[in-house]
């Protein structure tokens, strides 16, 4: 298994559809590491299969253990999810920040797993007793009930989130090099030389506060080589135009 790779421990899983559910949503996450703590119906499972709707990789990759410490042996830091607050000395963390945990610890070289229990009854004590910290979603007090993959799914998404490339959609193309502060003085220089002639500058006690304020609104425009080339351009163009006019 990828050592970089976040482990899914699930602990006596009862029905082999929601193996392959949580399979399903891993790959979602892009997690592949499925570790199954004496799963109730036998490994291989068809159902299992069949409900990943296509995980393969992780149906195929999973490993079976018949025991939890057997399961997070290999582990530096191990959470623990539960929907309700027990009688222990433990971290009590949300899935952000849980993750953000998990991510500098990967960073420093550790692994890291999550574990989830039953389907009806969660994580016993015990097992829960082995993790470093317990993953608490923060949900409607009045109805906190998750299924297995959807548990799995809020931490798999905190996970992707934190360690996924940026989407090709999500990456704004370079068109041209950030402008320099030497482009940008030339512009400021150009423009407020126009201004003032154009008599812009009034009345002329606020000269100096009004150039401050154009200023920093071109700096917060992020301004590029080409965008600096183009309001010149802007520049010139209504410069000739007010000649022509005669103004």
């Amino acid at each position: 298994m990828d050592a970089a790779s976040l482990a899914i421990i699930l602990c006596e899983p009862q029905l082999g559809e929601n193996i392959g559910a949580v399979a399903r949503a891993m790959l979602n996450c892009g997690l592949t590491d499925l570790r199954l703590v004496a799963p109730r119906d036998g490994w291989p499972s068809e159902p299992a299969r069949a409900a990943a709707a296509g995980a393969d990789i992780v149906i195929d990759g999973a490993r079976v253990f018949e025991t939890v410490e057997a399961a997070i042996a290999d582990l530096n830091h191990v959470y623990a999810t539960t929907a309700r607050t027990r009688d222990m000395v433990k971290p009590i963390l949300s899935p952000d920040k849980a993750t953000d945990r998990m991510v500098a610890e990967m960073a420093r070289g550790g692994r890291c797993g999550v574990m989830f229990g039953r389907e009806r009854s969660g994580l016993t004590n015990d097992q829960v007793a082995l993790a470093d910290a317990a993953v608490t979603f923060p949900l409607n007090p009045g109805f906190t009930s998750l299924n297995l993959a959807q548990a799995v799914l809020l931490v798999g998404w905190e996970w992707r989130k934190r360690t996924a490339e940026p989407m090709a959609d999500e990456v704004t193309p370079l068109i041209s090099t950030p402008a320099t502060h030497g482009d940008m003085v030339h512009l400021f220089q150009h423009l407020e030389a126009e201004l003032e002639t154009g008599g812009f500058f009034h009345p002329p006690e606020r000269r100096a506060h009004t150039i401050r304020n154009v200023r920093n609104l071109l700096t917060r425009a992020k301004l590029t080589e080409q965008d600096v080339k183009t309001l010149h351009g802007v520049i010139a163009s209504l410069v000739a135009i007010r000649k022509r006019d005669g103004a």
